[in-house]
């Protein structure tokens, strides 16, 4: 099958550099509401047949108008929203942001024993986006698209994907609503057709 990750639309967290990971977050900005509409017109030539959020409001914002222009229901999930800053959260310094980063790249890396610091371990978060897409794949759909986070995203790719590896995807951030698309399943693993834009 076909899986589009996409980054949530900008929100007002994304605008101070904030660590923003519980819920309900931030909602999109007006800047963010405009990069949700124009997913509409960017995806016009991708066959969806599901489409999925994350319990964070601003996932789910952002994909409302694929929804409206599509007539498809959002099934919303808890395991693909973003890594849980824990004791980072809503920060803003340099520090703290390169400390998340450093964890999340470490599980992508292979070691998912590490913790973020009052959060969780790489197997924990890992394996709860596992088990969304995971379902999703026995839905039989063709294609899915899933608005999630920019870390979780590159994270859960690189960990699970055979052309992405962690020094790509350190290096590659998504920006808000770019798109990584896959082809596979949990079985054979996932190839990675294109990443951003």
């Amino acid at each position: 099958m076909r899986l589009l990750l996409i980054r949530h639309g900008q929100t007002h967290s994304n605008v101070i550099g904030a660590l923003d990971t519980a819920r309900p977050g931030a909602d999109l900005t007006d800047l963010g509401r405009e990069q949700a509409g124009l997913l509409v017109e960017r995806l016009k030539d991708e066959r969806i047949d599901s489409l999925h959020a994350s319990t964070l409001v601003r996932t789910q914002q952002t994909i409302a108008p694929l929804a409206r222009a599509r007539g498809l229901e959002v099934a919303i999930h808890d395991g693909i929203r973003e890594w849980d800053a824990g004791d980072l959260e809503m920060n803003t310094d340099a520090d703290s942001v390169d400390l998340y980063v450093k964890v999340a790249m470490s599980w992508a890396d292979g070691r998912t024993d590490v913790r973020m610091p009052g959060g969780p371990s790489g197997e924990e978060a890992l394996g709860r986006y596992d088990r969304v897409v995971a379902e999703i794949v026995a839905s039989g759909v063709a294609c899915a698209a899933v608005v999630s986070h920019g870390a979780a995203i590159r994270t859960w790719v690189a960990a699970r994907s055979k052309d992405v590896d962690v020094t790509f995807a350190a290096a590659h951030p998504l920006l808000n609503t770019q798109v990584v698309r896959l082809a596979g399943d949990p079985d054979s693993g996932w190839a990675v057709e294109n990443w951003g834009w």
